[in-house]
């Protein structure tokens, strides 16, 4: 056990607490299981919580002051940079439009009755290891890797919806079975997600994608109903069938780019490979020939990445992300060797930081597509990268003359001339017809380029 597990074992031996606090939740289920515990603690005890962390705190056991949770019975403190959460065990009741519970002191039987699944209700004594499976299901349920609540789940779902989420994410990261019952109420009580906040939906999608088994994780959400209640424009691309390049529909072949990514791959990745083809069920269009087309997927996929990434509170900056890889996401792809490093040079700039996490995505995506079927040569494309920044800093490119030179030089007002005079330049350069810093030669094309029709503009 931690550190701090044994400075709460020491300091509450031979007080009214010795024997009366229990382990509680996933560090108790993963120990069973033998996995790496998780990093948050859960204690749990008939009694008062927020007394026993103030004897922390005054014992100088805790880090600092506890935070109390009066409401829930519950306090938060930290021993040796640990958090560890302590908990009265309680009921709880439910009114219909709120998953916030009223909650009442109770037994700790009453009180892993409240918890979500049967493998989440094992008690471990702190002082003596004992183990207590007061449902008498816990433990034969994490021997046959099952998901299930410890009461009515129907009930259980129309109290708190997001554990239906959670059903999910534990069994696909544990490779367990949802129990019969238990799934038909998610099939039933799916609408319940509506009361969920968007916040708790983001986060329980994003530790899913984060997980092994992220794949299976996002069949099951969209096999229970759970997917089209807060993105149904992931939903519709199941069976959306493609063309040659593909031997998968989009919902499929989207799964298997996912399952391609390096298991290092960050959520801003994992996020562009589920929704790069977001737009082909809105795009696909049939020629005369029965072959199937996506034309500008790309780019309507973009905005719609970015209106379900909003809706869920992503932060501004991961959906700005994300949208940008999938606009970009075929642009690593049409590469060829008869590129010329202007090309390269553009593409570098135009991907700027997501330049590494896009060729990532790329080869995910032809990893999920249909390999009798020729494909840019990747290894080159980065060999290509390599050779032009070495000869350049491309991101570091910037017009040679400034928004005050153009208007001394032009005779010109301030205005968003300005802006595209200096993208002029900047292309330019790119292009391979302008040295970065020739302020001379810039002069000379401004004044080639931009006439007095573009000056009035």
């Amino acid at each position: 056990m931690s550190e701090a597990l044994d400075r709460l074992r020491e300091a509450t031996r031979g007080t009214a607490y010795e024997g009366r606090l229990y382990l509680v939740g996933g560090i108790v289920r993963d120990r069973v299981l033998g996995l790496p515990r998780e990093e948050d603690i859960d204690i749990v005890l008939e009694g008062d919580a927020t007394a026993l962390a103030q004897f922390l705190f005054d014992a100088r056991i805790a880090d600092h002051p506890p935070v109390v949770y009066s409401r829930f019975g519950t306090a938060m403190v930290s021993i040796g940079g640990r958090q560890v959460e302590l908990v009265g065990a309680r009921s709880e009741s439910y009114a219909p439009e709120s998953r916030k519970p009223e909650v009442a002191l109770a037994t700790l039987e009453q009180d892993v009755l409240r918890r979500d699944f049967t493998i989440n209700t094992l008690l471990e004594n702190l002082h003596t290891a004992e183990v207590l499976d007061l449902t008498g299901r816990g433990l034969q349920d994490l021997r046959l890797g099952m998901i299930r609540t410890p009461t009515d789940p129907a009930a259980t779902f129309e109290d708190d919806p997001l554990r239906m989420l959670r059903a999910v994410r534990f069994a696909a990261r544990f490779g367990f079975t949802i129990d019969e019952e238990t799934e038909s109420a998610i099939h039933v009580k799916a609408g319940r997600l509506t009361i969920v906040s968007s916040e708790r939906i983001r986060d329980e999608l994003s530790k899913m994608l984060m997980a092994p088994g992220c794949g299976q994780a996002l069949d099951m959400l969209r096999d229970t109903g759970l997917l089209a209640e807060f993105a149904p424009e992931l939903e519709i691309m199941h069976q959306v069938t493609q063309n040659i390049y593909h031997v998968y529909d989009v919902w499929t072949h989207t799964l298997k780019t996912l399952e391609a990514l390096p298991e290092d791959s960050d959520l801003a990745l994992r996020l562009a490979a589920l929704f790069h083809d977001i737009g082909k069920p809105a795009t696909r269009t049939v020629d005369d020939q029965g072959q199937a087309h996506f034309y500008t997927h790309q780019a309507v996929g973009a905005h719609m990445t970015k209106e379900v990434l909003t809706r869920l509170r992503y932060p501004n900056e991961m959906v700005s992300t994300v949208t940008k890889m999938v606009f970009m996401h075929l642009r690593a792809g049409e590469y060829e060797p008869a590129w010329s490093d202007a090309a390269i040079r553009r593409l570098i700039r135009d991907a700027g930081q997501e330049l590494d996490a896009l060729i990532a995505l790329t080869r995910a995506d032809k990893a999920a597509s249909n390999q009798a079927m020729p494909s840019a040569d990747l290894d080159e494309l980065e060999r290509r990268i390599a050779e032009v920044k070495a000869k350049m800093d491309v991101a570091a490119i910037r017009s040679p003359l400034d928004g005050r030179e153009i208007m001394e030089l032009l005779g010109i007002p301030p205005g968003s001339v300005l802006r595209r005079i200096k993208e002029f330049l900047v292309n330019e350069i790119l292009e391979g017809r302008l040295a970065p810093g020739d302020s001379n030669r810039a002069r000379e094309l401004v004044v080639q380029h931009w006439g007095q029709e573009d000056r009035r503009r």
